[in-house]
């Protein structure tokens, strides 16, 4: 008989669930996709109901629950630091107490009386919930890592926020054992202090990371040794600590104090007013900061341990211009990055805790990795899709896979924008060919396209590139492997195009229509690149569509993001797709063999509020 482990976390933010059949990672979910709530942090219901029902199991036939951290530990971690530093932070202290009296302290409860809900909801009486267990925040990170990497041994580090206590931890994994080596704590964190600098520059913690990153190359490090001398003394061996007087994050509501204000000598940026070059500077400096700190503590902890292999996870994994540094540097002989890397991939970790720590089963490590490439959500048949499109009138073609490929390969170098959905939606929050917007790399204004008519986002954000696996040293400066789209790498130099010394001049945005390479929509001005490589073993559609445009044009690379607007999940359902599609300027809307081409759709008022909700994110 089988035994089923499902994991859970929610209530901060990015809420998700993950279930294990004997040890498998079978199905994983976050639940703003189904909701909607970019980032949502409710209870995971519709995610727990999908992992169970794809299945057609019920609760009943789960061995064990586990959520991902111990909040008592953290109630504990809150109270010390409001005490320590009362009183000031008086506001944000009865804010949070009355949350975590009303709910958090009694999790437990709740997160019995949610599932007992989604029990009922699933066609099931009983009311037993199996045993609920509680992991640790890093643990869960650590095995989020670890048990699903293609390594027998593996020195683990987990940086982000905070969980518990700890804001960054170090772990060796063996087997399916993983002990502790040790821990940096809070408030003395990495993830915040980027965080501080996201806030500062003008975007929304927790979210808008990324964009600082995006931001960086626009800018110069000019600031690294005011941020170095007043806000982090870093040790040689990368340990940190922060000068709190700055910060505001462990006491109040935001994230920098008026002492960060006077030190870079204005108040923080107010989101969607002008980003000038003092914040692309700032943006540039953090990042360099952050990289040294990544930097020494892999170097440390591979003289340390002696192993060679290197697994991360945690919000600051997500960082792929650091990663792609700890790549180049070559540290350690491999690395592998949880695709999954923030709170919701901690709902996988906490399940593999549960299976290998709690029941003691041990550990089958497959050769790649046993993520099946992160596509592990709903998918939809060809069946499902018709009957929806013919519900809604909508007009479309049905075509077999080669003639619909070779079909998208031709609209792609007409320089048209493809919506494609295909197979089971990815886990995590990058797009990797199951819900992906697709559009040609040579084409020189494909970037601002994208950002400024599909994605309604700011201008600079970069986009990646999805190229074929075997092509990937022809077009960029790599030889590794990278399914999850976590490292960024050079250009190829012979794609690459000199600039001239009228160019060299221009500063900040000024550098964005300049293309850089043959290959203008996905090269940043740096000449880097965040890739991801395509295998026909994961994604064999996804890689033979490539293989299409490449027959045509002789290129192995598309442009890829995913497939949502600015502050909307990415897309779950066809629905989701069509409505995406039909509001935006997309071109072509794909979904599984059912090809739709906006010049022949019905026309649709533009909602202005729908519009408004988008632009004020």
């Amino acid at each position: 008989m089988s035994s089923y482990v499902l994991g859970l976390s929610c209530y901060y933010h990015d809420s998700a669930a993950a279930l294990l059949k004997d040890g498998e990672i079978i199905s994983a979910a976050q639940e703003e996709r189904f909701s909607r709530k970019k980032h949502d942090s409710s209870f995971p219901k519709n995610a727990v109901f999908y992992c169970l029902n794809s299945h057609g199991i019920s609760l009943s036939d789960v061995k064990e629950i586990v959520y991902y951290e111990k909040p008592l530990i953290t109630f504990e971690r809150l109270l010390e630091t409001y005490l320590g530093t009362a009183p000031r932070g008086g506001r944000s202290f009865v804010a949070a107490m009355q949350v975590w009296l009303k709910e958090k302290l009694f999790l437990k409860t709740e997160l019995k009386k949610n599932l007992k809900a989604v029990q009922k909801s699933l066609g099931f009486n009983s009311s037993k919930i199996p045993i609920l267990l509680f992991s640790e925040h890093h643990l869960s990170h650590a095995a989020a890592a670890f048990y699903p990497s293609p390594f027998q041994e593996s020195v683990i580090l987990c940086m982000d926020g905070v969980g518990e206590w700890a804001t960054t931890s170090a772990w060796i994994g063996k087997g399916k054992d993983i002990e502790p080596l040790w821990q940096i704590s809070f408030p003395h964190s990495l993830g915040l202090l980027y965080s501080a600098f996201t806030y500062y520059c003008g975007f929304k913690v927790n979210s808008g990371e990324y964009k600082l990153m995006g931001l960086a190359p626009y800018g110069q490090s000019r600031y690294v040794d005011k941020i170095k001398e007043n806000l982090i003394d870093i040790k040689e061996d990368g340990t940190f600590r922060l000068e709190m007087s700055y910060f505001k994050f462990h006491r109040g509501f935001r994230m920098t104090g008026r002492k960060f204000h006077k030190l870079f000598g204005r108040p923080p940026r107010q989101g969607e007013t002008e980003l000038t070059q003092f914040h692309m500077d700032l943006a540039a400096s953090i990042q360099v900061v952050t990289e040294e700190i990544v930097l020494k503590l892999a170097k440390s902890l591979r003289e340390e341990t002696g192993i060679n292999n290197l697994c991360l996870a945690g919000g600051v994994a997500l960082n792929c211009v650091a990663n792609g540094k700890l790549l180049q540097e070559n540290i350690f002989d491999d690395i592998w990055i949880q695709p999954a890397s923030g709170d919701a991939g901690s709902a996988l970790g906490a399940a593999l805790v549960g299976w290998h720590q709690h029941q003691e089963q041990d550990r089958v490590v497959n050769t790649s990795d046993s993520m099946k490439g992160t596509y592990l959500g709903p998918e939809f048949s060809n069946v499902d899709i018709i009957n929806y499109l013919e519900k809604i009138k909508a007009p479309f073609n049905t075509n077999n896979d080669p003639e619909l490929f070779e079909c998208l390969a031709e609209e792609l170098e007409k320089g048209h924008v493809i919506g494609w959905f295909n197979g089971p939606m990815e886990f995590g929050p990058r797009a990797l060919g199951g819900r992906s917007i697709i559009g040609d790399p040579r084409n020189q204004k494909m970037q601002s396209v994208m950002n400024l008519k599909i994605k309604y986002r700011e201008s600079f954000r970069p986009f990646a590139p999805s190229v074929l696996e075997e092509d990937v040293s022809n077009q960029f400066e790599m030889n590794a492997k990278s399914p999850y789209m976590l490292l960024v790498a050079p250009v190829k130099r012979e794609l690459c195009k000199k600039m001239t010394k009228e160019e060299d001049k221009l500063f900040g945005i000024e550098k964005l229509n300049i293309p850089r390479s043959s290959l203008p929509a996905i090269t940043h001005v740096d000449y880097s690149a965040r890739v991801q490589t395509v295998s026909k073993t994961t994604n064999s559609r996804y890689y033979n569509l490539i293989s299409a445009f490449k027959r045509r044009t002789g290129c192995p690379t598309i442009v890829n993001t995913s497939f949502n607007v600015r502050g909307e999940p990415i897309v779950c359902t066809p629905q989701d797709a069509y409505r995406c599609f039909m509001r935006t300027e997309m071109d072509v809307l794909v979904l599984q063999n059912q090809i739709l081409f906006k010049s022949e759709q019905p026309k649709v008022e533009k909602d202005e509020t729908w519009m408004q909700e988008f632009e004020l994110d």
